[in-house]
């Protein structure tokens, strides 16, 4: 069995994030990256298809140079070899383009399962994995919560509203995009790490790569303002209310 797991390189969200100087995205040098973190239920039950399965696992991400750091790590979890599509502008390209860049890719390696995480935690758009199965006419399966292969075809479970499980069935070829919760990632151990780095990575030139899309035009970036600070009020329950109901009238038209 051959599979392939798509990840991104995301900031870690505890960063402080500034505008550049451009004032159209968030100053990149000095922020602390790491693996998006849907997409890291994604390597684990890649991971453990493979060894369920004793198939070939390759991991896939699209980004600059750094983007190899975030790699090594799905490496040292059970990946087989990496492949780097390098491109300094991927933070520009719309999902559309992100996907097909894959889908070209992958579209001629006989890959039996992709796994991408359900979205990332930059962009959230989590558009781009079903986009790589409408490319690829393989299955396509979001949102899932629960993961199961047995003679060549999977049984999954998605999440859906209000807490509510869907069970769906499918053939391989398929792609499918992991919630959180649907395993819990392993850690690296010290010895993995230390395989990781033999391990083949392979860089392919982005502009190499058949896509279709458009880079994103954004047309500003702002902080937003301070509007003020919430208001505390101490004492009994009816002072309270009061006091609540006279501010209501004093502030707001909700109560005219």
């Amino acid at each position: 069995m051959k599979i392939l797991v798509c990840i991104k390189q995301v900031p870690d969200m505890e960063s402080k994030f500034k505008i550049d100087g451009d004032g159209l995205w968030y100053e990149r040098d000095e922020l602390a990256w790491r693996m998006n973190e849907y997409d890291e239920y994604g390597v684990e039950q890649a991971v453990q298809l493979k060894e369920q399965t004793g198939g070939d696992l390759t991991v896939l991400s699209i980004g600059p140079e750094r983007v190899k750091e975030t790699m090594k790590k799905a490496l040292a979890m059970g990946c087989d070899r990496g492949v780097h599509i390098s491109d300094d502008l991927c933070h520009l390209r719309d999902s559309f383009e992100i996907g097909s860049m894959i889908a070209e890719f992958a579209k001629d390696k006989g890959f039996d399962m992709i796994f991408t995480g359900m979205q990332s935690q930059d962009r959230g758009s989590a558009q781009v994995g079903v986009i790589v199965a409408e490319l690829l006419e393989m299955e396509g399966i979001t949102t899932i919560v629960g993961f199961d292969y047995h003679q060549h075809r999977i049984t999954v479970r998605r999440e859906l509203e209000g807490g509510v499980k869907a069970v769906v069935e499918a053939p391989l070829p398929a792609v499918v995009t992991c919630q959180l919760g649907l395993n819990i990632p392993r850690y690296p151990t010290l010895p993995n790490i230390m395989k990781a780095k033999k391990k083949e990575m392979v860089t392919v030139d982005g502009d190499e790569l058949n896509r279709v899309g458009s880079l994103q035009q954004p047309g500003a970036m702002s902080v937003p303002v301070k509007q003020g600070g919430g208001l505390y009020l101490d004492g009994q329950v009816e002072d309270i209310a009061e006091r609540l109901l006279a501010i209501i009238k004093e502030k707001t038209s909700v109560l005219a």
